[in-house]
Order: C-alpha cells, then sequence, then structure tokens
C-alpha cells in the first residue's frame, strides 16, 4: 500500500529538536522575518549564517527518536513517502528511503545565485563561502515568501496515498496544510499530535500523544483496518 506521512516539529521534538518558535513568535529571540527570509538575508546575512549554524550545530548533534524508527520499519512492507515540512535528516537516519522535504534540508547549502547549484554541507556557512560562480552560499532552506519547490511533487504522491499519517504538525502552516486536500476522500487518516487540531471522524483516527507513543499506536490501528 502507498502510505503518505505528513511530519512537522513535533517529531523531531523528541530527539530533543528545538521547534525554533517561541509562544511569542520569536524564533531564538529573533523576529522570524530577521532569520527566515531573503529579506532579512540581504540586510543581515552574517545574522541568519549564524542562525542556521546554530541549528546545525544541534542537529548533529541528536538522534532519530523512536517514531522516526518506527515510519521506517513500515517501509519494510509498504510504499512509504515522507513529507516533511522539517529540515533535519532524522527520518533518513533512521532508514527512510522516501523522504521530500517541503522547507529544505539544513545540511545542505545552495548558491545565492543559482538555486540549483545545491551542495552537501555540515559545517558552518560563513561569509566568504562561494559557488562556482563566486556567488555567497546560503542555507538550502525555503524562506518565508520563497515559493516550495518540492509542493508539486508532495501533490502527486498525496493523489495517489492509500493511507495518510499526520505526524507532530498543527496542519496550519501553508502551503503544507494544503496537502490533505489532495487525499482522496475514501483515504484513511492517522492524525497523531498531543493537542490535536482536528476531531475524530469515521475517517479520522486521532492519537493525542507524542510522536514516540502515538506513531506505533497508530501503525497498529493501520494495520488493524487493513488486515
Amino acid at each position: 500500500m502507498k502510505i503518505a506521512v505528513l511530519s512537522g516539529a513535533g517529531m523531531s521534538a523528541e530527539s530533543g529538536l528545538k521547534t525554533f518558535r517561541d509562544s511569542n513568535g520569536l524564533w531564538e529571540g529573533h523576529d522570524v522575518m530577521e532569520v527566515a527570509s531573503p529579506q532579512g538575508f540581504h540586510k543581515n546575512p552574517g545574522l541568519v549564517l549564524e542562525f542556521y549554524n546554530q541549528r546545525r550545530k544541534q542537529l548533529l548533534q541528536v538522534q532519530p527518536n523512536t517514531a522516526h524508527v518506527a515510519l521506517a520499519e513500515l517501509e519494510k512492507q509498504h510504499e512509504v513517502t515522507i513529507i516533511t515540512q522539517n529540515v533535519d535528516d532524522l527520518h533518513e537516519r533512521a532508514g527512510s528511503t522516501r523522504v521530500i522535504h517541503l522547507h529544505g534540508e539544513l545540511l545542505k547549502a545552495r548558491s545565492t545565485y543559482h538555486e540549483d547549484t545545491v551542495k552537501e554541507w555540515k559545517k558552518d556557512i560563513v561569509l566568504g563561502d562561494v559557488c562556482e560562480n563566486g556567488f555567497q552560499m546560503r542555507p538550502h532552506i525555503v524562506w518565508f515568501g520563497e515559493a516550495v519547490p518540492m509542493m508539486e511533487t508532495a501533490i502527486d504522491f498525496m493523489d495517489i496515498a492509500d493511507a495518510v499519517f499526520i505526524v507532530g504538525t498543527s496542519m496550519q502552516v501553508y502551503p503544507a496544510a494544503s496537502l490533505i486536500q489532495y487525499a482522496h476522500a475514501r483515504v484513511p487518516i492517522y492524525f497523531i499530535d498531543p493537542k490535536p487540531s482536528i476531531d475524530a471522524t469515521d475517517r479520522v483516527k486521532v492519537f493525542s500523544e507524542k510522536a514516540t507513543v502515538g506513531v506505533p499506536l497508530a501503525i497498529e490501528a493501520f494495520q488493524k483496518d487493513f488486515l
């Protein structure tokens, strides 16, 4: 069966990754537009690079959690595609082989001149790190106001999915939140989040749990539904 998994910040929180945004909307004390927009980068590229350098260092110190591993194990029996809003590589490290990163990847950098010039990048990005054409490198992250290039790929898989898992996301951030509209009306949804933003229905099963608890429960429910 084809399973689409939409994952958000709650998926990685139990690995120790901060979700960036506080209740007041600040990211590590910064207004989001200062550190996650083309305008912010143009105004103060050093600040933006350092913000993501710190995120990158943190990512390299954590490990996938049991929820990541459970989804990777599910891939042994079904065609599982992870569509994630997260910029970490924890799904891949857990063993998932089909991962669509809607918002980019923290362990990659790209040229400010040509967005298709993308490189694996685990060290700091500093002013003076340039591409072959001499243009500054930047985090391979989709900032606010930028297009989401993997959106069409995600939509294509949602359109053929037999089941959908939603893990650790409020489904309030667009355009990612709109993806659920592309799942066929008959397709069951398994929603895992400590504070679910939707109610259970005949089609939707809700697990009010953190990812490490809720994902195994949802997989068990899915397997019973399709015996």
